[in-house]
């Protein structure tokens, strides 16, 4: 099974086109790489390949990626995308996979009562342009995506606001666990966690790679820069640094290989040269790069 990481920034991109923190003009002048914002595409034969979040940079990814280029008759690779919620960073990309003959889209059934399928909004847009069929993700249970790739969605509990309707609770963040069925090798996309729960654990406890959240390095890392009045876990992410941070947290489960991912365009891990880089990368973890490869 064969992972590429398409986008490893959080909503906003690296650098964020309207904010000017000392990341941002890090990255602007080249002291930094670029990123582009969250997705991953996953194939167990490099022919067919399955995106999960389809981002508001989805055409440029697909171009960095000779993998996801058509054909002369416009087929393409692209099988289907598995959304882990319906937050317009993971969602707004389904518009510009538009000119598909049909797109095949996996999510919770809470996703599309979200985003509008059938009624007004994103997915009322896009099926006005193709053929949208929705294939249910139900929370722990098995789904075979192609010959030799399996996954296993896992709720991911979050007091993140739902943006689009209100009282929709269950199913609206999740995680995959996916499983090369020839290998029996497993690896974990969570780009979004506010907590390790006993569950989450369990749901990680394994893997040959995690790729995980690394939104902000600390908590208030934004109210500190006046740029928001919510902290990371408030806003639904659980910070890096910390006693009870996720660096700290990781550090206890049985992982192969555990990668941040989604950072978001303050955070410092984004620069190579950066002390909390350090930090990262001597507790024997990595930061994901746009163009990242993961085999397992």
């Amino acid at each position: 099974m064969l992972l590429r990481v398409l986008g490893s920034a959080a909503g906003g991109g690296s650098p964020q086109w309207n904010c000017g923190c000392s990341v941002c003009a890090a990255v602007r002048s080249r002291a930094g790489l670029a990123r582009t914002q969250s997705s991953v595409a996953v194939s167990a034969d490099r022919r067919r390949w399955f995106l999960i979040n389809a981002s508001p940079d989805a055409r440029t990814q697909i171009e960095a990626f000779p993998g996801l280029h058509p054909h002369e008759d416009r087929t393409t690779p692209l099988e289907a995308v598995l959304l882990t919620d319906a937050e317009l960073d993971h969602t707004l990309g389904l518009l510009l996979l538009r000119e598909a003959r049909a797109l095949r889209l996996y999510a919770t059934p809470t996703v599309p009562k979200i985003l509008g399928a059938g009624g007004s909004g994103i997915l009322s847009t896009l099926e006005r342009y193709c053929p949208v069929e929705w294939r249910a993700v139900i929370p722990g249970a098995g789904l075979a995506l192609a010959d030799g790739l399996s996954c296993r969605a896992f709720d991911v509990p979050t007091i993140k606001r739902a943006r689009f309707g209100a009282g929709v609770d269950h199913g609206r963040v999740v995680g995959y666990r996916l499983t090369d069925e020839r290998s029996g090798a497993t690896l974990v996309y969570l780009p979004g966690v506010q907590s390790l729960t006993p569950a989450l654990r369990v749901e990680v406890e394994g893997c040959a790679c995690l790729l995980i959240d690394g939104t902000c390095w600390r908590d208030d890392e934004l109210v500190r820069l006046g740029l928001a009045d919510r902290t990371s876990r408030e806003m639904g992410h659980l910070p890096i640094d910390g006693p009870d941070g996720s660096l700290a947290q990781l550090s206890s489960l049985c992982v192969g290989r555990t990668i941040f991912v989604h950072m978001n365009n303050t955070n410092p891990i984004l620069l190579e040269d950066a002390p909390e880089r350090r930090i990262v990368e001597e507790s024997g973890m990595e930061v994901a790069m746009d163009g990242l490869e993961v085999q397992v």
